[in-house]
């Protein structure tokens, strides 16, 4: 297949499997700019799949820097009311969403105070909280996320190349893990789709009440409540209708319960917050909080962000990834959540997914807060295992299940 016909292959998959846009739904699209052309592939296969209308927003991520530059902490808190309209009507029509990252300048908020661009990041989802609680939370959009390569990107992986032969790498891997490289890309989804939802099945029905995660400076246990649903792959609308929120998935994942997490655990991968890249993460947590933490790159950054609110602190999601994955097998990092929490077990302090609770959609506030559903208005994924990590499991009823071992699966 040529450049072109994978690129086509990759839009495709964003709309048609990522999306599942059905005839009369309404479709919002951002992307970079740089991404301007696979964006318009992308609404272009919204309208063959009979979308009633289509949205494309293009962004650049110097205006976000030149906001924070010239705007006060007041003027960063404005969100413009059409926003938060614009996002409740995706919920309440329920539309489709898909978002197209990928940076062209991954480090240009680094070096800007780290609370100006943590308070931007807050009012901008306090503004939609909507859509993340309702649309995302609940599955009643149907959304998605995927990357595109850019040479700022692909420089920070294959840093002795040069960035557009980079990117062109780049583009290949994307490829490669998204399977858009193969003309049947669609058949081979569905085919993955079925193995990530019989390893979750596999693991709902041992009801796990703990995972053990154990390896060079990680002994850290997640305690999970009763009502607790691993899912993996695609997800269903309240429609009935599946799609897939992260082009690529390779993860089984469940919401913990916030109170009860014990131990110590070392980031294996470096990841970004608010531009900035964190190194050599080691946290501490003790009755579900994170007690104390150390890093050579980004604490202050991280401090900031797990200060945001008081769920800042606490886990809303414990995923597992075995090295089976394709994205591990690269021997990449890509410095890029999507794809990194894709190639190990990961744990993600912040919001919770009602939609990994047994009836999660339609609990009372008061029985989320009873079973440890975390509330936050931050979520990002910290990866913590490799090939020396193991994780086990212990049951309800007190059988001890080993799950991955030296951070292969245990079928």
């Amino acid at each position: 297949m040529t450049f072109e016909e994978k690129l086509q292959n990759y839009a495709k998959l964003m709309v048609c499997h990522g999306l599942n846009v059905q005839p009369g739904q309404m479709v919002n699209i951002s992307a970079e700019a740089y991404h301007r052309e696979l964006a318009v592939m992308a609404v272009e296969e919204a309208w063959k799949r009979g979308a009633s209308y289509v949205n494309l927003d293009l962004n650049d991520s110097r205006t976000t820097r030149l906001r924070i530059e010239n705007s006060d902490d007041k003027d960063l808190e404005f969100v413009p009311a059409y926003v938060s309209e614009k996002y409740k009507e995706i919920v309440d029509k329920t539309g489709a969403n898909l978002a197209i990252r990928g940076s062209e300048y991954p480090d240009i908020l680094a070096d800007l105070p780290t609370k100006k661009v943590n308070n931007l990041r807050l009012s901008n989802h306090k503004a939609i909280k909507y859509f993340y609680d309702e649309g995302i939370g609940k599955s009643k959009v149907h959304w998605s996320l995927a990357n595109g390569a850019t040479p700022g990107w692909a420089s920070k992986i294959f840093p002795k190349m040069d960035p557009e032969e980079a990117c062109a790498m780049l583009w290949e891997e994307i490829f490669k893990a998204c399977r858009a490289d193969k003309e049947n890309c669609l058949e081979l989804w569905k085919e993955h789709n079925d193995r990530l939802h019989a390893r979750s099945k596999r693991l709902n029905d041992l009801e796990l009440e703990t995972l053990h995660f154990s390896g060079p400076g990680t002994d850290l246990k997640v305690r999970l409540s009763k009502l607790a649903l691993f899912k993996g792959g695609g997800d269903e609308s309240p429609r009935g209708v599946e799609y897939e929120p992260n082009i690529p998935t390779e993860e089984v994942f469940t919401t913990p319960d916030n109170k009860k997490t014990e131990g110590e655990v070392s980031a294996t991968r470096p990841f970004l917050i608010n531009g900035v890249l964190i190194e050599n993460l080691k946290l501490v947590f003790e009755e579900g909080k994170i007690a104390d933490f150390s890093a050579t790159n980004g604490a202050e950054t991280f401090k900031e962000y797990t200060s945001s609110d008081p769920g800042a602190s606490r886990l809303g999601e414990v995923a597992l990834v075995g090295t089976d994955s394709p994205i591990f097998q690269s021997g990449l990092v890509f410095q890029d959540i999507l794809y990194d929490e894709n190639a190990a077990c990961h744990i993600a302090v912040g919001s919770a997914y009602k939609f990994c609770l047994k009836g999660g959609e339609s609990l009372s506030k008061e029985k989320l807060e009873e079973i440890g559903c975390n509330e936050s208005m931050v979520h990002t994924d910290m990866m913590i295992s490799s090939e020396e990590v193991s994780v086990n499991g212990t049951t309800y009823s007190g059988e001890e299940v080993q799950l991955i071992e030296n951070g292969k699966w245990v079928e």
